[in-house]
């Protein structure tokens, strides 16, 4: 019963647990209910945070890779990648884990040093397909900022990393990305610019790079 109940429901607590089995006539106590289910595998983890997607969020998801799913190596060496990041110029603005024995909580290694008031920012763009420019960000990003960035580094990043013919820029759905002054400025300069599924992953080649950039804790 612990087992099956978990299994449909995966937040039930143990407190839940222990009083569905009291009406069932059994008698257990919580502890008994966390051995049970460690021995099968499971452990209590946070739940991971995700975004809340609708029946048309998932469709475009499954139609992205459906539609890209017989493309070649070369048809994936012409996409040049963009996307925007925050670093944190003192200290990280997420959870950050450390491996550490009991009582050892503020040990200086355990610890993150933090300010007042944060410590600031920076904010940088940067487009890739190999290694393309990566641009700091000075203040608020607006669109009009946006499109000067990609005025004055995308096509020379498209040159350097010689791109050749046929060349797709890939940018989210970031409001700046699909202003329609953004849109006619790309058409103006003939760049094709890859259809991006609403609410999807962050570009994962990206992702890494900045991970390997800011690491995090140990995993």
């Amino acid at each position: 019963m612990i087992l099956r109940k978990v299994k449909k429901h995966p937040r039930t607590t143990r407190e839940e647990l222990v009083n569905d089995l009291k009406l069932a006539g059994t008698t257990v106590t919580k502890k008994t209910i966390g051995n049970t289910l460690h021995r099968n595998g499971l452990k209590s983890c946070r739940a991971r945070k995700v975004p809340l997607l609708k029946k048309a969020h998932v469709q475009a998801r499954l139609k992205f890779p459906n539609e890209h799913l017989n493309d070649s190596v070369s048809d994936w060496e012409k996409v040049l990648w963009s996307d925007e990041t925050k670093i944190e110029l003192f200290g990280i603005n997420s959870t950050r884990c450390v491996w550490r024995k009991k009582n050892a909580a503020y040990d200086p290694q355990n610890t993150v040093p933090t300010v007042k008031h944060g410590g600031g920012n920076i904010l940088l763009w940067g487009c890739f397909s190999g290694t393309g420019q990566l641009i700091r960000i000075n203040g608020k990003m607006d669109g009009a900022m946006y499109r000067e960035i990609l005025n004055d580094n995308l096509l020379p990043s498209a040159r350097k990393l010689k791109m050749g013919r046929g060349w797709v820029f890939q940018h989210d759905n970031d409001p700046k990305h699909t202003a329609k002054a953004t849109k006619e400025w790309l058409k103006k300069k003939h760049i094709k610019v890859m259809e991006w599924p609403r609410c999807q992953l962050p570009v994962s080649g990206w992702s890494t790079t900045m991970q390997e950039k800011t690491p995090g804790g140990p995993s």
